[in-house]
């Protein structure tokens, strides 16, 4: 092993790196979202590749609390209508879905919430509350340390999750209501 420390040096890295994007996020950006999600029929959620996922894990947690969510592409779903929310991330706000499914949303009246990593992205100006989620760092470092959309995908999860945390609240939720519509074959 050449660098046995690399591990930790990466942990370091992205932990640090992602607390500097996650502090740029405003509390009114926050509260517009929040906002959003209570005058909202339904809520829908897209991302391609590794943003997919991570736009995935947060219409579970959305189901969790009890809205009624769908992940667009997938085979069980329904048809965006006015007054639903879209929730798109995408970290580079130029995959060709990613932005047809913003300008889509759009023409049909939807209120779209778009996570990038690009200020100057194409699907920006779709939307109606764009976060932008940017690194400001050497590229030697994030190549080494956290490569291609790691940075952005870190912070996109962390970003979604505090804001569950605060829908949770604004709900009165918490995790035995929420584990009550939590699917599980578990036996108790």
């Amino acid at each position: 092993m050449n660098n046995p420390d690399t591990f930790r040096r990466s942990l370091d890295y992205i932990q640090r790196k992602t607390i500097d994007i996650l502090d740029k996020v405003t509390k009114e950006d926050i509260k517009k979202i929040i906002q959003s999600f209570f005058k909202a029929n339904r809520v829908f959620v897209y991302g391609a590749g590794r943003s997919g996922l991570v736009a995935k894990a947060f219409a579970i947690r959305l189901v969790h609390l009890g809205f009624q969510t769908f992940v667009i592409g997938e085979t069980i779903g329904a048809p965006v209508k006015k007054g639903d929310l879209v929730f798109i991330v995408s970290g580079s706000g130029e995959t060709i879905p990613a932005v047809m499914t913003a300008e889509i949303a759009k023409k049909l009246g939807a209120k779209l919430v778009v996570v990038t990593g690009e200020r100057n992205s194409r699907i920006i100006k779709f939307a109606d509350i764009a976060i932008v989620l940017a690194a400001d760092c050497t590229e030697k470092e994030r190549k080494q340390f956290a490569p291609l959309g790691t940075l952005f995908e870190a912070s996109a999860w962390i970003l979604l999750d505090g804001i569950i945390a605060e829908l949770m609240k604004n709900k009165k939720e918490n995790e035995e209501s929420m584990r009550s519509r939590h699917a599980t074959l578990e036996l108790p």
